[in-house]
């Protein structure tokens, strides 16, 4: 009987023992990376700056374009390769599309980050093509 309750005891005792172990023990927390989605779309489309507004128009969407030294730079890199004033310039670029704030104009702008690509109209003859060696801002 005395062999059982030191038998019990020392169990209890090794039990107590290793469940204060598990407690005490650091636990490692990997942390895990989160993908954050970018904001920024790629598009393309035809731009056309005039006086005092731009327009974005792909196969099937028309943008505004905000106004910006972005938007004004891409204005002056397209102007030796139109035609008329009216000619719209095929490009490629990374920008956030906004619901228009003064409701004026276009329902949605584009608000463009970066300029990926200008690419000559197949009909202009012989106009260079302009990748990625504008500028960022």
């Amino acid at each position: 009987m005395r062999m059982k309750k030191q038998l019990f005891a020392v169990l209890t005792g090794l039990l107590l023992l290793s469940a204060c172990d598990d407690n005490n023990s650091s636990e490692e927390v990997t942390a895990t990376p989160v993908a954050v989605k970018d904001s920024l779309t790629t598009i393309e489309g035809e731009f056309i700056y005039l006086a005092d507004a731009a327009v974005l128009k792909g196969r099937n969407f028309i943008y505004g374009v905000e106004l910006d030294s972005v938007s004004l730079r891409l204005a002056d890199s397209i102007a030796p390769l139109k035609r008329d004033e009216f000619h719209m310039i095929p490009v490629k670029i990374r920008g956030k599309v906004l619901r228009n704030p003064g409701g004026k104009g276009w329902e949605e702008v584009v608000k463009i980050s970066e300029i990926l690509e200008i690419t000559a109209d197949p009909a202009t003859e012989a106009a260079p093509q302009v990748n990625k060696d504008l500028d960022k801002p």
